[in-house]
């Protein structure tokens, strides 16, 4: 089985190099440059129409969308255990990464491309304040379910991997978290696994080979 990644630093596509490394998978992956506009290649188009990373192929076949990846990866790698075993628990967890991708990320692009949503003079502020409410609201809910435990289930999950990168995307935009101590804390302890540090060297290196050859 060849698996390859279509990856961007910075980007969500962090979360299945993470689970995939989690996994054990042989993966290769393929970088993608937003910076040189690639993701509206005509050959990216043709794996993904909407133009976004992460996108993993199988075989040649194109999966597109967090929520279907860490599903695929978890069902064809299932002694990592990405996601529970129980059934409710299996559920719950799918219902989480559905927040990460529909409840929280879409609170984090308007920081970054305020112009995408509203095209009136002068609203870019505007439109990044309301962003940041909507952002540390979730992120008040992400602190109330880590309170008293290590991750967001009994062991390690791809949820973990998904608000991982929320979380990580988030503070990047310099927000006041010090309220989110669970939060925190969760990122800290992601920070330390081998498979987070891993994409943090691979990240460093691609981001500082961009920078270089810009």
């Amino acid at each position: 089985m060849k698996v390859t990644l279509y990856y961007a630093p910075l980007a969500c596509s962090l979360v299945p190099y993470v689970t995939l490394t989690e996994a054990g998978s042989d993966f290769d992956v393929h970088v993608v440059n937003f910076a040189r506009q690639e993701h509206v290649s005509a050959q990216f188009l043709k794996l993904n129409p909407k133009h976004r990373v992460p996108v993993l192929t199988i075989d040649g076949v194109a999966l597109t969308e967090n929520v279907a990846i860490q599903i695929w990866v978890a069902r064809n790698f299932p002694q990592a255990r990405l996601l529970p075993t129980d059934a409710m628990q299996e559920a719950q967890a799918i219902s989480l990464l559905a927040w990460c991708a529909s409840g929280i990320h879409p609170t984090l692009t308007p920081h970054a491309r305020p112009e995408r949503y509203c095209d009136l003079p002068g609203s870019e502020e505007s439109v990044k304040r309301c962003a940041q409410a909507l952002m540390l609201e979730n992120f008040a809910i992400a602190d109330e379910c880590l309170a008293g435990r290590e991750w967001f289930f009994d062991h390690f999950t791809a949820v973990d991997a998904y608000f991982y990168w929320c979380f990580r995307r988030g503070r990047q935009f310099r927000p006041d978290v010090t309220r989110f101590a669970n939060c925190e804390r969760h990122f800290q302890q992601m920070e330390q696994r081998p498979s987070v540090r891993k994409l943090l060297d691979y990240e460093a290196g691609l981001l500082a080979a961009m920078k270089k050859s810009a």
